[in-house]
C-alpha cells in the first residue's frame, strides 16, 4: 500500500450575534421558537426591497480580522452569489467573492485565506409523513417546512488555507476559532445550537506530489454542516480511508458534496461539488461599495482598541503564574473558572507562590461548585498558616459549597483548627517518644495525630520529632 498525505481546509460559518439581521431591521434572535416571527419583506424577498447594510456586522468581522492579524480591505463589496434552493428567497444569496472584508491572516498556526460577511438561509424542517394540514386529500409523504427567522441573519465566513494534515489539528484550530468568537463577543458560536458550523474540504494524494495548490493535492471532497468538534475529526478520518482505498484500487475520487451520518459513522454523497463559476457571480446592485477607510470608527487602531485579552495571550499570562499548562487551559476556555482563579490570584498577590498553586489544585480539583474568591483566598491562608490541615480546607470548602459561610466560623463550628502551639505539641511528642522509643518519624507522628484528636499540626509535629531524634 502506498503513502498517502491527506491535506485539509475548513470554511467555518457563524452566526453574529448582534440586534438585527444583515441587511433589514428585522430582530435577530436564533432562539425565537415560534416561526416566521422576525420576518420582513426585505428577508423574504419581496420584489422591490432594497437591502441595507449592517454596519455592526461589518465591524465585526473587521475586529475579527484585526485579532488573526489580516489585512483589513480598504475597499469591499457585496456580491450575488446565484443558486436556487427554497431556503434562499431571492435565487440567490448576498455574500462577498473578489473584494471581502479580510483577506489573509493565522489562528492557532493556521493560515487564513479570506474572512467575510454573508447572510444566512432559512431554516428547513423536513416531515414524513406529512402533517394532516399539508396532505391536501388525504394522501401523506413527505413535506418540507420552511423556518425564515434565520433567513438574513449576519453570517461570518473563515476560510484557511489547506495547510493542515491531521484531523487532530482540524479539530483544534475549530476549538480555538470558536474561543476567539466568544471572547470577542462575535458570536455564541456554538456548534449544538448551529451558531457555528464546520465544513471540511479534503484531500489525499500520494506522498511526492506537490502542495501548494488544491489541484495538486487531490481530488477535493466537501463535508458540509458539521456540528460538533468531535464530528469534524470523525469526518476527517472517514474520508482519509475512505479516500485512501479508492485510490489503492485505481479508482477516481469524485469531487462532491458529501454530508455525515451520524447513525452510520460515515459521509454520504449529496451533490457534484459546484465551482465559483456555477454561482455566477456578480456585484450586488441594490448595496453600495464599501471604502473602509474613509469610516473613523473602523479603522485599524480604533478596532484593536476595543478587542479583550485573546485567548492566546490569556494562556501566556496564566502560565507566568506558575500553574500548569492544562490548568492553564482550563482557565482559558471556562472562563467562570477563570474568573474565579484570577480573582483568587490577586488576593494572594498575584504573583509566582505555591499559594497561587494551591488555589488553582483547589479550583480544578476540590471545587464543584464555584465559591467566592475571597472565602478561597481566607482558606489558603489558613492552610498556609497552619491554623488548619489541607482536608480540613477541603472539608471547609465543601460546606462553602453546599450551604455558604465564613471560613473561619466554619472550621471553629466543625472543629477543624489545628493546634500549633509548640510547647503544647512537645508535651504530645514527649509522651509518644516514652510509649515508643525507637519506632520511626512517620510512626510516631502518626501516633501523636491520634493522641491529639487528629488537631495538632502535622508540620509542627515533624520538626519536634526531628529535633529529639537528631
Amino acid at each position: 500500500m502506498a503513502d498517502y498525505k491527506l491535506t485539509i481546509g475548513l470554511e467555518v460559518h457563524a452566526e453574529l450575534n448582534i440586534k438585527t439581521k444583515m441587511f433589514c431591521n428585522s430582530a435577530n434572535h436564533p432562539d425565537e421558537k415560534r416561526p416566521n416571527t422576525n420576518v420582513c419583506p426585505v428577508c423574504m424577498g419581496y420584489p422591490g426591497t432594497l437591502p441595507v447594510i449592517n454596519k455592526e456586522a461589518v465591524r465585526s468581522i473587521l475586529r475579527l480580522g484585526v485579532a488573526v492579524e489580516g489585512e483589513l480591505a480598504d475597499f469591499a463589496e457585496f456580491d450575488r452569489k446565484n443558486y436556487f434552493y427554497p431556503d434562499i428567497p431571492k435565487g440567490y444569496q448576498i455574500s462577498q467573492y473578489k473584494n471581502p472584508l479580510v483577506k489573509g491572516g493565522t489562528l492557532n498556526g493556521v493560515q487564513l485565506t479570506r474572512i467575510h460577511l454573508e447572510e444566512d438561509a432559512a431554516k428547513s424542517t423536513h416531515l414524513s409523513p406529512a402533517p394532516l394540514l399539508a396532505q391536501g386529500e388525504g394522501k401523506g409523504g413527505e413535506v418540507s417546512l420552511l423556518d425564515f427567522n434565520r433567513a438574513g441573519v449576519p453570517l461570518m465566513e473563515l476560510v484557511t488555507e489547506p495547510v493542515m494534515h491531521t484531523a487532530d489539528e482540524a479539530m483544534k484550530f475549530a476549538k480555538e476559532l470558536q474561543l476567539l468568537l466568544q471572547y470577542l463577543d462575535i458570536s455564541g458560536a456554538n456548534m449544538e445550537l448551529g451558531q457555528m458550523r464546520v465544513e471540511a474540504n479534503i484531500s489525499v494524494a500520494p506522498l511526492g506530489h506537490a502542495v501548494s495548490k488544491w489541484t495538486e493535492l487531490g481530488t477535493k471532497v466537501e463535508v458540509k454542516n458539521i456540528n460538533s468538534f468531535r464530528t469534524v475529526g470523525k469526518a476527517i478520518e472517514y474520508e482519509y480511508k475512505r479516500q485512501t482505498e479508492l485510490l489503492e484500487k485505481s479508482e477516481k475520487v469524485v469531487q462532491e458534496t458529501r454530508g455525515w451520518n451520524e447513525d452510520t459513522q460515515e459521509t454520504f454523497s449529496q451533490r457534484l461539488k459546484e465551482s465559483a463559476h456555477d454561482y455566477r457571480y456578480f456585484p450586488e446592485p441594490d448595496l453600495p461599495k464599501l471604502f473602509i477607510n474613509e469610516v473613523p470608527d473602523l479603522a485599524r487602531t480604533v478596532l484593536a482598541e476595543s478587542l479583550p485579552e485573546l485567548p492566546w495571550h490569556k494562556r501566556q499570562r496564566l502560565l507566568k503564574l506558575g500553574i500548569s499548562a492544562e490548568h492553564a487551559e482550563i482557565y482559558v476556555t471556562d472562563m467562570e473558572k477563570g474568573s474565579l482563579f484570577e480573582a483568587t490570584a490577586a488576593l494572594l498577590g498575584h504573583a509566582v507562590s505555591k499559594l497561587v498553586v494551591l488555589a488553582s489544585n483547589y479550583i480544578t480539583t476540590d471545587l464543584k461548585k464555584l465559591v467566592p474568591a475571597e472565602s478561597l483566598a481566607e482558606v489558603i491562608g489558613m492552610v498556609d498558616r497552619g491554623e488548619i490541615s489541607s482536608r480540613g480546607a477541603k472539608d471547609i470548602l465543601k460546606i462553602i459549597q453546599d450551604d455558604g459561610g465564613n471560613p473561619k466560623e466554619i472550621a471553629r463550628e466543625k472543629n477543624l483548627i489545628q493546634e500549633s502551639d509548640r510547647e503544647v505539641l512537645k508535651k504530645v511528642v514527649d509522651e509518644v517518644l516514652n510509649e515508643n522509643p525507637e519506632a520511626p518519624i512517620q510512626f510516631l507522628i502518626g501516633q501523636a495525630m491520634k493522641k491529639s484528636e487528629n488537631k495538632a499540626n502535622p508540620k509542627i509535629l515533624s520538626e519536634l520529632f526531628e529535633q529529639v531524634k537528631n
